[in-house]
């Protein structure tokens, strides 16, 4: 994937959207909630977002991912 295909697809996640976590596996399946961008040390974006996993036995899961391991479900 290009950095302005990237881009293109990312411009549509926002914070608090669901998504269906695709990878890793341990949490394959799953529905999540993106809680933001994560940002590289010099404060620019990075190509991965947070995601909090969603009923995961009571545990608070976040995990790192990009577009490709997840799919976006529904906007806010």
């Amino acid at each position: 994937m290009t950095l302005g295909t990237f881009l293109q697809k990312s411009k549509g996640i926002q914070v608090r959207d669901k998504v269906l976590i695709l990878r890793p596996i341990y949490v394959a399946g799953k529905y999540g909630v993106v809680c933001g961008r994560e940002s590289k040390s010099n404060n620019q974006e990075s190509q991965r977002w947070l995601i909090q996993v969603e009923n995961v036995d009571s545990s608070n899961i976040v995990v790192s991912l990009i577009l490709g391991e997840f799919i976006l479900i529904n906007s806010e």
